[in-house]
């Protein structure tokens, strides 16, 4: 069972990379992003990018710094499949990922006014947001000295594979492809 983490900036692509893998590789999808709302609907919490930072970043303070990931590892495992697990943004969560086995970790990345123009199109309801709350969201995520907050760019300078999706979804799924024909996916 091999188990890809993916990390990266806001908008980069890493659900593209999810829809790809799922489609097409026949990997298993397990989100940071679904547990939470799942947990902020049982608790009458409204979902949005606010009350999901905060939910996690109260989860890990309470249980540990890859409490999520870990909770997701375990429905992954009892399926005995290739999985994916998104969206990992904490280093206790690569930590914990890499210390279970099998794991590779893909970071993916964009130019930041293409990425805003992605979140505007998918338009769920926490890309319903203007440009200067896109990019000031993306500063708190990208770093912390805080192990239970997220860290972006220190779990993208952990990947074992990057890519750069600034061109068409054939140009991502080439590099994708590469990077499992040289896992031997």
């Amino acid at each position: 069972m091999i188990v890809i983490g993916i990390t990266g900036t806001l908008g980069a692509g890493k659900g593209t990379i999810v829809d790809y893998l799922t489609k097409h590789h026949g990997f298993s999808h397990y989100s940071v992003r679904g547990y939470l709302t799942k947990k902020l609907n049982a608790l009458g919490r409204a979902v949005n990018r606010d009350t999901m930072v905060a939910l996690a970043n109260e989860l890990r303070e309470k249980n540990s710094p890859s409490f999520i990931v870990e909770e997701l590892l375990r429905e992954a495992k009892a399926s005995g499949n290739n999985c994916i697990i998104e969206s990992i943004r904490t280093v206790g969560e690569v930590n914990a990922l890499r210390a279970a086995g099998g794991f590779v970790l893909f970071a993916v990345d964009a130019n930041q006014k293409l990425r805003y123009e992605r979140v505007v199109l998918r338009g769920s309801e926490t890309d319903k947001i203007d440009f200067e709350t896109f990019a000031a969201n993306e500063a708190r995520e990208m770093s912390s000295t805080d192990p239970n907050k997220q860290n972006l760019s220190a779990c993208m300078a952990m990947a074992d594979h990057r890519f750069v999706n600034d061109d068409d979804f054939d140009a991502l799924y080439h590099q994708i492809d590469q990077v499992l024909d040289q896992l031997a996916i």
